[in-house]
């Protein structure tokens, strides 16, 4: 089948999984995950193809290291995800809830209910552990969803792929078209002129990536371009605090995109602080980048070039700020709107810190590497939202469903509310289920 032919089956199996029970949802959830622990040694050797591969390309310059360490399946990272698919059985149905509940006069009855978007095109590169959890997010909240990952990825992803398809054919009711990969850059580029079919598109990966998918596609982009996170480092900053978060934001995983990548410092900072920090980098094998006054503290490979700059490895940006404010200023302009924390003591100055930095996750005392779905108990996530949509941060089960007005009447017509006798509307407030 060509990408048309795909996208209109998965359309297709949108209408039905809308309707899906819960029950039928869990039960391929389940299915999902019991597959991917019985086939887990085929889809770590299938990873393993792909990162011999890839290693010859970073070997030839051809490739980023920070890709190969995103490309890497192991049985931990990949028992993760499977325990985040199980984690989803748990949460309730995000499908059928009413939102609001209003009597527009006796008898009629508008509900605001939440339901799937319908078919979502995801496109991604490396991160093979993409597919599991799309597919069960997309299970959870009743989406089809048509899959493209990058040729870095090409084996595993065709192993993860068939397990989950074969998984969700075992269960009664559940349309096999709801889930789909394909593999080649014409058929990202047919997806993406797809606009009858497809209703959201989510692109993870870096700016070209991003860039690419807005400028050829008329269907609504959700979407994160790049991750420069940032920590502000107070005047009443606790050092050791301070060392612990800082270095487990930047090193836990270098490669995320959800890692410190500019460290701001208050210049009122003890220098000798401000020396212990910075050591505490260098030590871990960081190579740090900033002006002079950075220099005289630590050694440094030399300035920063451009502020927004999202390393992906042990680098990292360092400057001194004047106080919460210019941290702030800075984030605001240089920054991704991904996630950015601060570290202080100062109540008043981290409500100032949290309430205008304009990004998705802002966080006090804590590493910016938990701004994940996982963690957040989400179960998964779909990708990591930098925009002002409907979604915003990590991408769950809500940020996959949307809604509509359903309206109950027994007759009445829109004449009887115009006009010089016109009927008046009661407006009220009402509860229960549709």
């Amino acid at each position: 089948m060509n990408v048309s032919e795909i996208a209109a089956r998965a359309k297709q199996a949108s209408y039905i999984l809308g309707a899906l029970p819960p029950e039928t949802k869990d039960r391929a959830l389940n299915a999902m995950a019991c597959a991917l622990r019985v086939h887990a040694d085929e889809i770590l050797a299938a990873n393993q193809l792909d990162l011999q591969e890839a290693k010859r390309a970073v070997e030839a310059g051809e490739m980023k290291p920070a890709l190969y360490e995103r490309l890497k399946l192991t049985r931990e990272k990949l028992e993760v995800v499977i325990r985040g698919v199980e984690e989803l059985v748990e949460l309730p149905d995000p499908v059928g809830n009413v939102l609001a509940a209003t009597e527009l006069d006796e008898g009629l009855n508008l509900y605001k209910v939440s339901c799937p978007i319908g078919l979502i095109g995801v496109i991604f590169e490396a991160r093979p552990d993409v597919v599991p959890q799309i597919a069960a997010l997309a299970a959870k909240s009743g989406n089809a969803v048509v899959l493209k990952g990058g040729r870095e990825a090409l084996h595993t992803n065709d192993a993860l792929a068939k397990v989950l398809q074969n998984a969700l054919a075992s269960v009664p009711g559940y349309p096999p078209e709801a889930l789909n990969l394909i593999h080649t850059r014409e058929e990202s580029a047919q997806m993406l002129a797809l606009d009858r079919f497809f209703d959201l598109i989510i692109p993870r990966g870096g700016n070209s990536l991003i860039a690419y998918v807005k400028a050829n596609t008329k269907i609504p982009v959700l979407g994160h371009a790049d991750g420069v996170c940032h920590i502000f480092v107070a005047r009443s900053a606790d050092v050791e605090m301070a060392k612990k978060i800082c270095i487990d934001a930047k090193n836990q995983y270098p490669s995320a995109c959800n890692a410190l990548e500019t460290l701001l410092i208050d210049e009122n900072w003890p220098d000798n602080y401000k020396k212990e920090l910075l050591g505490a980098f260098v030590k871990s094998g960081v190579e740090l980048f900033g002006g002079a006054d950075v220099a005289a503290l630590a050694s440094v490979r030399g300035p920063v070039t451009d502020w927004h700059t999202e390393y992906g490895e042990k680098k990292l940006s360092v400057k001194q700020v004047k106080n919460v404010l210019d941290a702030v200023e800075h984030i605001n302009r240089y920054g991704s709107h991904h996630t950015d924390g601060i570290l202080s003591a100062d109540h008043d100055e981290v409500q100032i810190f949290m309430d205008l930095t304009d990004s998705a996750g802002v966080y006090h005392n804590a590493s910016t590497r938990f701004a994940d779905g996982y963690r957040y108990g989400f179960g998964a996530e779909v990708g990591i939202s930098t925009g002002k949509t409907h979604a915003r941060g990590p991408v769950g089960l809500e940020g996959l469903t949307i809604y509509k007005y359903k309206l109950y009447g027994n007759g009445q017509i829109v004449a009887d509310y115009t006009g010089a006798q016109a009927k008046p509307f009661t407006h009220k407030k009402i509860g229960g289920n549709v």
